[in-house]
């Protein structure tokens, strides 16, 4: 049975996600821990980190960000604009780029900053996607390994060594550019945060006959290339409240565009707006854990009091988890395609990494699912 956080509606099943005596998840109680935070103090902080990086002369770039074009990039640049930083704008081309995320990416750039797209092989990303969605049930596997490696070797390559990451995952520190000593960006610290899930990039070659020289997108530079440049970076949301609604107004103020209605198996329209295979990478979520991206959001707002935990848990339960039979209006056969992948199995997929002690079962032990291929969690609350 499913234990669920009682202030959130998080289930255990989340990695990394621990309930006290008292029932409250680990996340709950770090957002409590914010309100003891300086915010002054640490914006301080934040000016003085950017401005050791800062070049007075003009002569480079002060700062790489790492930009999707969604809400979050999209705020980090508005703020370092505001900050009077002159930012290189890096982004890794996502696998199935719809067409409201090349409106975002290029509202980006005419914010007025310099900006850089790579574009890995759409032949080798293809592969990269079915070979995690078949090895270790993640379809985005290439696009977030990209996401950490190439503003790396982007600022490896443009020597500059400052990077503007956004959201703090762990909430815990500020990233290796608040450190006196020993800021330097390594590998270690990368791939701790660079979505591996225990495949490592070299583990590919070999497969569907992949080689070295196709994976230089998803590889990071050497410690001693990082060292050279004195590569670091920082977590924005260390230093200022970080919060994805507000981000979004800021964003919109800003040209970004959202989607007209809730995006599928979200609740909202303002998030995951520039990948079409994203509806497939939150299903798999739900299906190996037993929550989804409608789950992440409503307690994101439980959190900040704009949701109860009763309309949250209702938002879950029609929400969260349908089978993803399209995502931002194109068909997931469609989806599939370019992978070499047709509906049937794909399901097959789906049925191997589905976690079937938490979903309804029949006498034989074989899923139930409804008309539309849906599952249903054994329970969906503590009662």
């Amino acid at each position: 049975m499913l234990k669920y956080c009682t202030r959130c509606v998080m289930p255990d099943t989340k990695p990394d996600l621990h309930l006290d005596d008292e029932g409250v998840c680990n996340a709950c109680r770090s957002f409590e821990r914010r309100t003891e935070i300086d915010w002054a103090a640490r914006k301080k902080d934040l000016l003085e980190v950017l401005e050791r990086y800062r070049h007075q002369d003009g002569s480079n770039w002060d700062c790489i960000v790492p930009v999707s074009g969604g809400k979050d990039s999209t705020y980090q640049v508005v703020r370092m604009l505001q900050l009077g930083l002159n930012p290189l704008c890096v982004t890794s081309t996502t696998c199935d780029l719809s067409e409201i995320g090349r409106k975002n990416i290029e509202n980006i750039k005419h914010l007025g900053v310099d900006y850089i797209e790579m574009t890995p092989n759409p032949r080798i990303r293809a592969k990269l996607n079915r070979i995690g969605l078949t090895q270790v049930g993640d379809i985005s596997w290439p696009e977030h390994v990209g996401i950490f490696t190439i503003p790396v070797r982007a600022a490896v390559q443009f020597n500059v060594p400052l990077i503007i990451w956004g959201e703090n995952s762990q909430n815990e520190y500020g990233g290796p550019a608040s450190a006196a000593t020993n800021n330097v960006l390594n590998r270690r610290w990368l791939e701790e945060f660079g979505g591996l899930l225990g495949m490592r990039v070299s583990d590919l070659i070999g497969m569907e006959q992949i080689e070295a020289r196709h994976l230089i997108p998803y590889s990071y530079p050497s410690d001693e290339e990082l060292a050279a440049v004195g590569v670091t970076g920082l977590f924005l949301g260390y230093y200022l409240p970080w919060d994805g609604l507000s981000n979004a107004l800021i964003a919109q103020a800003n040209g970004f565009t959202t989607y007209p209605r809730a995006v599928e198996g979200s609740m909202v329209n303002y998030e995951n707006l520039d990948n079409h295979q994203t509806g497939i990478h939150d299903y798999f979520k739900f299906l190996k854990f037993g929550f989804g991206r409608a789950t992440d959001l409503a307690c994101l707002h439980i959190r900040r009091g704009r949701l109860t935990r009763e309309d949250g848990l209702d938002a879950v339960r029609r929400l969260d988890g349908n089978f993803p039979w399209e995502y931002l209006g194109k068909k997931i056969e469609d989806i599939l395609d370019p992978l070499g992948l047709n509906v049937d199995e794909f399901i097959r997929i789906c049925d191997k990494f589905t976690n079937k002690k938490i979903f309804m079962r029949d006498a034989e032990g074989r899923l139930l699912k409804d008309r539309h291929g849906n599952l249903a969690k054994i329970n969906y609350d503590n009662a």
